[in-house]
């Protein structure tokens, strides 16, 4: 008897994580938008309102450690849910500030939490739990997730605020961050082991280890562990210059630098909206070269030929996109988080088991010096009158992250303790489809 054989559901909990992703990156695109239309109307220092983008950035990756845990012990649907909850609510309430405590409360904080539970350690879990084929392939393109509601969302913005204000633009990202949240409750599963089937990939359905309690002390477990060991340290240096070069330095202050040339905002945003374009051809590209080549030497190229394009930015703006201008922003977005799927698949190679908690602290230094840069960059330009400095200084760490990722090795998995409930586990069993 012949048997049909049907998608198999890793890819439908795929394509849900794609668009919970696609929700939440609505609001991490509008803060270059928004930064001339803030100081023009409360008249806060262009430094005051980068240290609440640095907030958001900062808790975006703290976050994704604990958050990491907290799908282990609680599951990913109700996380994801409350997650764009929190950023909705973070969203809606910027039209009622009146402070720039209240801007780094909204905007900083809660919004921050919110995305940094849906952060690239989602990506990790969700790869980690229904994938063993295609892996990186997957990781690449819910990573291109993000650029994806960049993609959507910032042009949107751009236009709704020059045509409306920004408080409808942010109203609009509020609701389009509560519209996924029906989505996630009703088809993101947890384990393939909930349908009596293996992972894409596997030949045995392997079932889920209990909930694991304490996601704090398992979080900081893996922490701790992972600190101890040299690779560790190189993939977070590495992906702190990532966090600082892409979302904290060009992804904050493109718009802003493009408009102190004479360029249009609503311009400007387009041409970010490129960078988005072109970002996920060059993330599903990514990964699809990580599940075929050395990850270590994908960064390594990925880092200096982000360096050199961001070392020609400064004389390349004008009051108009001019093609060489365009050049560089197909050649920045095939690279701007290409470096994603190479570093989940390092933590996974060196911290086995915990390889996504321990992704989640990398990724919270890519926030730190995301948000190390995002102030910086602001005082740049209060201090100095112009953003050159910045872009100089973004392009030399870049080409020194290339060395960082040139610097590990291959070796055997590192054994990092996952804190769990000693209990016999169930027998696993072949699924014969």
């Amino acid at each position: 008897m012949t048997r049909s054989r049907r998608l198999h559901p890793a890819w439908a909990v795929a394509a849900v994580a794609f668009v919970a992703l696609v929700g939440a990156a609505g609001f991490r695109a509008t803060p270059g938008v928004l930064l001339h239309p803030l100081h023009a109307e409360f008249g806060w220092p262009l430094a005051t309102i980068s240290a609440a983008v640095s907030v958001n950035l900062m808790l975006y990756g703290l976050t994704a450690p604990f958050a990491a845990a907290l799908m282990d012990r609680f599951g990913i649907r109700r996380v994801v849910a409350g997650a764009l909850v929190l950023v909705a609510l973070g969203s809606g309430l910027t039209v009622m500030m009146s402070a720039s405590w209240q801007l780094i409360l909204c905007w900083g904080v809660l919004v921050g939490l919110g995305t940094g539970s849906m952060a690239l350690a989602f990506v990790a879990t969700v790869t980690g739990r229904w994938f063993v084929r295609r892996r990186g392939l997957v990781t690449g393109v819910l990573t291109a997730g993000g650029a994806t509601g960049q993609l959507v969302f910032l042009p949107l913005i751009a236009v709704l605020v020059r045509d409306h204000g920004w408080r409808v633009a942010a109203l609009v990202v509020a609701g389009a961050a509560l519209a996924v949240v029906p989505l996630v409750v009703w088809l993101l599963r947890e384990h393939p082991a909930d349908l009596g089937l293996p992972a894409y990939g596997a030949i045995e359905v392997l079932p889920p280890a209990p909930p694991a309690r304490g996601a704090a002390a398992r979080a900081i477990g893996a922490l701790t562990a992972a600190a101890r060991t040299r690779p560790f340290w190189l993939l977070a240096g590495g992906f702190a210059i990532c966090g600082a070069t892409t979302n904290g330095l060009v992804g904050t202050h493109f718009v802003p630098a493009a408009h102190d040339h004479g360029m249009p905002e609503t311009t400007a945003a387009g041409l970010l909206a490129l960078v988005g374009i072109f970002d996920i051809a060059g993330t599903v590209a990514s990964g699809w070269l990580t599940d075929r080549m050395d990850s270590r030497l994908l960064l390594g190229a990925y880092y200096a030929l982000r360096g050199a394009s961001l070392l020609v930015l400064p004389g390349l703006f004008a009051d108009t996109a001019q093609p060489s201008m365009l050049v560089f922003i197909v050649f920045y977005g095939l690279d701007w988080v290409a470096t994603v799927p190479p570093t989940v698949a390092l933590c996974r190679e060196y911290f086995g088991a915990s390889g996504a908690v321990v992704f989640g602290w990398v990724f919270a230094a890519h926030q730190i010096g995301a948000a190390v840069a995002a102030t910086g960059a602001g005082l740049v330009r209060d201090q100095l009158g112009d953003y050159a400095l910045a872009w100089y200084a973004a392009g030399a760490l870049s080409i020194g992250a290339a060395g960082l990722s040139l610097l590990l090795r291959r070796r055997q998995p590192v054994p990092v303790p996952v804190a769990v409930p000693v209990a016999a586990a169930p027998r696993a069993w072949s699924y014969r489809g």
